[in-house]
């Protein structure tokens, strides 16, 4: 397919995006409420393979997966002042059951903190109880003011992992963030979505948190995307809701909390970083079509290549392989098309030709490199190429997200960084408010907070705030943000 400057992920990620989630049928954003959408059937399977890394990850380091209502009592939510303070612009009410107007209006869900924290209080008895590690994975609803964006933008949040713990000590609550932090670098090293993570602002944090850390990824488009979020709640979830402890001595404490969260933004960010002005592409581990086999068909030999096609196409499941076999009365050209558009990592190819030799042809969608195997070999050969194109993708990713990233000494730099040359500018901040709030203002773009990702930062010795003049160590993300 000749690539078309219409379809072009750098110079119109917009439609870009919106075209491959469409016809690539990963979801239809054509349902009649705005900031709403339906996941189709093969964008669900994808959602599925992503979601069971992060099960996997969180279940090996003790998290157990539970399920809380999606209606939250309106005096509930509002226990913790600052956090209902947050959200009160965004919070969708049913103020009606049936014909009756309710006592009590109830809240649908923007996020769970207050409807788990109100039941935790019945679980905690003791030091014996903690620590409480649970998560969830659910739909949450923000009335969303700005322009809403498919995955990425939207009104009801539809694969909103949230996991809370409960702690005795605050050492013990800064050990899980830091075990969340890793968890999270984990997940997104395993998709190949690079990242840089940051302390965010004060003026940036979540609402009813000491401080919040985030995982933030970079778009074609130059702008940088939210992927994760980890918070430290202290103990002000705790005081709000009463939830103590006894400990040892017998004595009554406040527990101490964290949770941290990911949305389908990660499926958004798989789209736009591993796709190609040929479609999407996706790691062999979440594609929900791993391989596709294409018959290549010439009058007279039908049969015979079928034949072989279904015996491959056993070998493959039997291994199992996610192997699709395209039996449809089409070109195989336009077969070749639609499979590379929806992201299938592997092709094979079997002609009359590959029949008489006992051998397939193999197409990697990342490359586009053509071999031809013996049929003897084919599982081996399948799963080697599956590593390396793995390997390929996650590589060239963090390439690209690397190249794009500047280290800078001035305001002017850093503005000419994010809006130039769509990138992220790395500057010396002291950590105040006012000077952060002041480099958003002069260069028109955000504070992503102090880079912890010490292989981005790194700060060379008596750097200085650009605002205030004051030696730092510390250096600040700054970019254009979704």
């Amino acid at each position: 397919m000749e690539e078309k400057e219409a379809f072009d992920k750098y110079k119109n990620f917009s439609e870009w995006f919106r075209t491959i989630i469409m016809d690539a049928e990963l979801v239809d954003t054509r349902y009649p409420v705005k900031g709403c959408y339906v996941w189709r059937p093969y964008g669900f399977k994808l959602r599925k393979y992503v979601l069971d890394i992060i099960k996997r990850l969180l279940n090996s380091t003790g998290h157990e997966e539970v399920l809380f209502p999606l209606l939250i009592p309106e005096d509930i939510l509002g226990l913790e002042k600052e956090h209902i303070k947050g959200f009160e612009g965004e919070v969708y009410w049913v103020t009606h059951g049936g014909l009756r107007k309710l006592e009590k209006k109830l809240a649908l869900r923007p996020t769970s903190e207050t409807a788990m924290y109100s039941m935790f209080k019945k679980w905690v008895h003791s030091h014996a109880d903690l620590p409480i590690k649970v998560y969830q994975i659910v739909n949450i609803f923000r009335y969303e003011t700005k322009a809403t964006k498919p995955l990425i933008r939207v009104r009801e949040v539809t694969t909103f992992k949230e996991a809370h713990t409960v702690h005795a000590t605050m050492e013990e609550a800064e050990k899980q963030v830091k075990e969340a932090v890793e968890i999270y670098s984990k997940f997104f090293d395993e998709l190949g979505v690079p990242y840089i993570i940051c302390r965010r602002p004060s003026f940036d944090k979540f609402a009813g948190a000491e401080y919040s850390i985030a995982f933030d990824t970079l778009m074609p488009d130059g702008r940088t995307m939210q992927i994760g979020t980890v918070h430290n709640l202290g103990q002000n979830f705790a005081k709000a809701f009463e939830l103590t402890y006894e400990d040892v001595n017998g004595k009554h404490q406040f527990a101490y909390q964290t949770c941290y969260g990911i949305s389908e933004r990660v499926i958004a960010a798989i789209v736009a970083i591993h796709g190609d002005n040929r479609g999407a592409i996706f790691l062999p581990s979440i594609a929900p079509i791993q391989v596709v086999i294409v018959p290549i068909i010439y009058k007279g030999e039908e049969e015979k290549v079928l034949q072989q096609c279904r015996k491959v196409l056993d070998v493959l499941r039997q291994g199992g392989i996610r192997t699709f076999l395209d039996e449809r009365d089409i070109s195989p050209g336009r077969k070749f098309y639609d499979w590379e558009f929806r992201g299938i990592p592997v092709r094979v190819e079997i002609g009359p030709k590959d029949v008489a030799n006992n051998q397939v042809t193999i197409v990697r969608r990342d490359t586009f490199e053509r071999k031809t195997y013996s049929m003897g070999d084919l599982m081996t050969v399948v799963k080697e190429i599956f590593t390396e194109i793995e390997e390929n993708l996650r590589k060239r990713a963090w390439e690209e997200f690397r190249k794009r990233i500047f280290r800078v000494k001035s305001l002017q730099e850093a503005r000419e960084i994010i809006q130039n040359r769509r990138g992220i500018a790395l500057i010396p901040w002291c950590e105040s408010d006012e000077c952060g709030l002041k480099m958003c203002e002069e260069v028109n773009g955000n504070v992503l907070g102090a880079v912890l990702s010490e292989d981005l930062a790194n700060p060379a010795e008596n750097e200085v705030c650009p605002i205030c003049g004051r030696e730092t160590k510390n250096m600040a993300a700054i970019a254009k943000t979704y």
